[in-house]
C-alpha cells in the first residue's frame, strides 16, 4: 500500500490511498482541473480512482468531490449530515455512510471516525487492507478517547497540526474567528497534535506527516520540532503534508 497528500491546507485537501488494486481519493478540495493535474504528479489520472470519501462539507475539503466523480462516474461516500449541507441528497453518485461504519471499497476496508468539528456529521477515515492501516485524521478541535482508540496502530499517518497557539492569538483573524479555530469544534494546535502523536506511536509506524498547517497562523519548522520531540529525530527528519504540492508517494513496506 502506498499513500500521498495532493495538498494540504486552508486552501485545498486531497490525500490518496493506493493499495495496488484499488485506489481512493480522501477528500476533494481542488477543482478538478487542478486534482488531475496533481494526479498526474502521481503517474494517475481521474479515471485511476475508485470513489471518493468525504470528510465534511467546507470547501476546502470538498469543493471538486462532485465535479470529479461526475467526469469519471464513480461514487463518492460522505454522511447524510455532509450531504445534506452540500446540496448533494439528491445526486445519483452520492452514497451515504454513518458517522460510525466500515464498509469495503473493492479490497480496502473503511472506517469512518467521529470527530469534534463545527460542521454537519464530520468524519474522518482510517483504510486498511490484510497488511497495513493508514489513518487520516484533520479538522478536529479537540481529542476524544473515540479518536484515540480508533487511530491505534497505524502504519501510515497524516496528522492535523493546525496552528501555533500564540502566532493565532498575535494574528490578524478577528476574535470571534480565533475562539472558533482554537475551540473544541475547531482545529488540533501544534501541542494537541504532538500529544496525540505520542499516543499513536508503536512499532509498527512507517510515515508520519504533518498536515493542514496554517499558513497565517503556523510555521512548519514549530511544527517539526513539536512532532521531533515525539519522534525522536532530528526537526528536519520530520514529514509534512504542504499546501502547494503533492508529497509525492509513501510506500508501506
Amino acid at each position: 500500500m502506498k499513500f500521498a497528500s495532493l495538498g494540504s491546507g486552508s486552501k485545498g485537501n486531497a490525500t490518496i490511498i493506493d493499495s495496488g488494486s484499488s485506489r481512493v481519493l480522501i477528500d476533494c478540495g481542488f477543482n478538478r482541473k487542478h486534482t488531475r493535474l496533481r494526479l498526474q504528479e502521481l503517474s494517475l489520472d481521474l479515471p485511476d480512482l475508485d470513489a471518493i470519501l468525504v470528510s465534511h462539507e467546507h470547501s476546502d475539503h470538498a469543493k471538486g468531490v462532485a465535479l470529479v466523480c461526475e467526469a469519471i462516474n464513480k461514487p463518492f461516500y460522505a454522511t447524510y449530515g455532509t450531504a445534506r449541507s452540500a446540496g448533494w441528497l439528491d445526486h445519483p453518485l452520492w452514497q451515504c455512510i454513518d458517522s460510525h461504519d466500515t464498509f469495503q471499497i473493492n479490497d480496502l476496508t473503511i472506517n469512518t471516525v467521529v470527530v469534534p468539528h463545527d460542521s454537519q456529521e464530520p468524519v474522518q477515515f482510517v483504510v486498511s487492507n490484510e497488511r497495513f492501516k493508514v489513518g487520516v485524521l484533520s479538522d478536529l478541535g479537540s481529542l476524544t478517547a473515540h479518536v484515540i482508540e480508533s487511530y491505534q496502530n497505524c502504519h501510515g499517518l497524516l496528522l492535523e497540526a493546525n496552528h501555533d497557539l500564540q502566532l493565532l492569538q498575535q494574528g490578524s483573524y478577528p476574535p470571534s474567528l480565533k475562539r472558533r479555530v482554537a475551540g473544541d469544534y475547531g482545529h488540533l494546535n501544534n501541542q494537541q497534535a504532538a500529544d496525540l502523536l505520542s499516543r499513536l506511536l508503536w512499532p509498527g509506524i512507517q510515515h508520519v506527516l504533518a498536515s493542514h498547517i496554517s499558513d497565517k497562523n503556523n510555521q512548519l519548522d514549530l511544527v517539526k520540532k513539536e512532532f521531533a520531540q515525539v519522534l525522536g529525530c532530528d526537526w528536519q527528519d520530520v514529514d509534512a503534508a504542504i499546501q502547494g504540492e503533492s508529497t509525492g508517494w509513501r510506500e508501506l513496506v
